[in-house]
């Protein structure tokens, strides 16, 4: 009887460690079959309007095309996705596309080769950047529309014929680095062909890009901002030759230098903007220092606010005279602060703000600078 009542709790346990298991994995994505219909949606849109896959129903064939702002592989096809649009609108081809991303499940580092992420209001502004000709959907939210069509990465194509079976899957074409060297246009053979009344030559091919941003990786954002709390935030005092050290440049790397005090509320304000740039860029060829006026004195409060701010950057405490590092920095300069500079290895300027920055606008120098796509 003892036995029995061991062999009972055990499989109660195991069937508990079952049932929590199959909870806690996601269910998973399966791609639309070739010949499958196209699974209905109703997603919000650039214009503010909510489209359905109705609304398409007098188009000959119906190009979907899972896409979103951040992947650089993404962002190489945008213009080759508007051209495909712009190509084929008169013969009755319409393209949609959605993003597929929850912006919550975007990590900071994953943003490092664009100025927006996924939320809704980026897509208005890539879309508004880029001019799109066509409807960019947003389904970050329930995300039912990319689990019911199952793209694996961004960008990914289905191309539907006019009774909306799916006759194409895959990539947009064999190479995402040059436009000019395009060698199997995969999804303009498809749309051809199905113009012309003929079967699709390669109906699936591999794609590539950017994983799909599913709500399960929200837990991936929680332990990065938890990694990126534990890392060291240091300072160190500086004269005015180191000042002028470090506006030289002699790194390989683009140099966004913040001057601040913390008895400057815009720049108490504006410092968790720089602290979330950092972590955008610093994979790559960029590096963020801050320089402080507060003299010795204010040397503790100021490395309190700097480790409260998880600033794990390099932060310069400036003892010398201020005057001197104004004209050193800019003889236009009058002084005010907080002054951002964005320097180029070698030390040429590529920008600079007097008072509070634009976030927005201070990324887009920096991957303008930086690119947006692989090299």
């Amino acid at each position: 009887m003892r036995r029995s009542i061991f062999t009972f709790i055990s499989v109660i346990v195991a069937a508990s460690s079952a049932v929590a298991a199959s909870a806690a994995a996601p269910e998973p994505i399966k791609t639309l079959e070739i010949g499958a219909k196209a699974p209905d949606f109703a997603l919000p849109g650039m214009d503010g309007r909510t489209h359905k896959l109705s609304e398409y129903d007098q188009a000959k064939i119906l190009v979907v095309v899972f896409t979103c702002n951040h992947c650089p592989t993404a962002q190489a096809y945008e213009d080759r996705i508007a051209k495909l649009a712009a190509d084929y609108k008169d013969g009755g081809v319409v393209l949609v596309a959605i993003s597929p991303n929850d912006p919550k499940a975007v990590r900071l580092d994953e943003l490092g080769y664009t100025d927006v992420s996924d939320s809704l209001a980026d897509m208005k502004i890539r879309a508004r950047d880029k001019g799109f000709k066509f409807h960019y959907l947003y389904d970050g939210d329930k995300q039912e529309a990319s689990r019911a069509y199952g793209p694996v990465a961004t960008p990914h194509v289905f191309v539907f014929d006019a009774d909306r079976k799916l006759r194409y899957v895959g990539r947009v074409d064999d190479n995402e680095r040059d436009p000019n060297a395009v060698k199997s246009p995969d999804a303009r053979n498809a749309v051809e062909a199905l113009l012309a009344g003929k079967r699709v030559p390669v109906e699936k091919t591999r794609t590539f890009g950017c994983s799909i941003k599913w709500s399960d990786k929200r837990d991936a954002v929680r332990q990065a901002f938890e990694k990126w709390a534990q890392e060291p935030v240091t300072s160190s005092t500086i004269d005015l030759d180191a000042v002028k050290g470090i506006l030289k440049n002699d790194s390989s790397k683009l140099r966004l230098v913040n001057i601040w005090s913390l008895t400057c509320p815009p720049c108490v304000a504006e410092f968790p903007e720089l602290v979330e740039i950092n972590r955008m860029y610093r994979g790559r060829d960029f590096e963020m220092v801050s320089i402080n006026l507060d003299g010795l004195g204010g040397r503790g409060r100021a490395h309190q606010f700097l480790r409260d701010k998880q600033a794990s950057f390099t932060n310069a405490m400036y003892h010398g005279d201020v005057s001197a590092l104004v004209r050193a920095v800019d003889p236009k300069w009058p002084g005010v602060i907080p002054y951002t500079l964005l320097i180029k290895p070698g030390g040429e300027v590529l920008h600079t703000r007097l008072g509070m920055i634009d976030p927005l606008d201070i990324k887009k120098v920096i991957v303008g600078y930086l690119g947006r796509t692989y090299k």
